[in-house]
């Protein structure tokens, strides 16, 4: 089964870098500098931050589905994100560390299956999951603080 782990696209966050900690505020964002390795997950990068690097913390609507999966959550982003991230066929290192809870939705935003499970066991989930034709694309979080990770595709 062909996938691909997408970060989320660069564009949005762009003209949020480099603004001043009382424009950060006003849009209900905080700036950040990672003090340790893992620990700050770059949404844009699928990449851990390296310790003293500047990330934004913001809320994301990750699930814009007309349902009642609508979901939005905390996410951070390096302010020296240069280019989305996007894997064919791997998983990033940095879910392979964590402890993951994956969703599974059909092309309407109706999810139908999910599981909390190790990092290094998403490959074959991606798999289970898509095994079952209605599911269109996979999101997956952090499970033990709910923040959304990335976003799975059949390819």
């Amino acid at each position: 089964m062909d996938y691909r782990i997408k970060g989320l696209p660069l564009a949005p966050f762009q003209p949020l870098f480099g603004l001043d900690e009382t424009e950060l505020a006003a849009r209900g964002i905080v700036r950040m500098v990672a003090d340790s390795k893992p620990g700050y997950p770059c949404r844009i990068t699928l990449e851990d931050a390296e310790p003293g690097e500047s990330l934004l913390l913001l809320n994301w609507r990750h699930q814009d589905a007309d349902t009642p999966y609508r979901a939005d959550g905390p996410i951070f982003v390096r302010e020296a994100a240069m280019e989305t991230r996007e894997l064919r066929n791997a998983v990033p290192q940095q879910q392979l560390e964590r402890l993951l809870s994956v969703r599974a939705y059909d092309a309407q935003g109706w999810m139908h299956d999910a599981d909390v499970l190790q990092g290094t066991e998403l490959e074959a989930a991606i798999g289970r999951f898509f095994a079952d034709a209605r599911i269109d694309y996979l999101h997956v979080h952090n499970a033990r603080r709910g923040c959304y990770a990335c976003r799975v595709e059949r390819v």
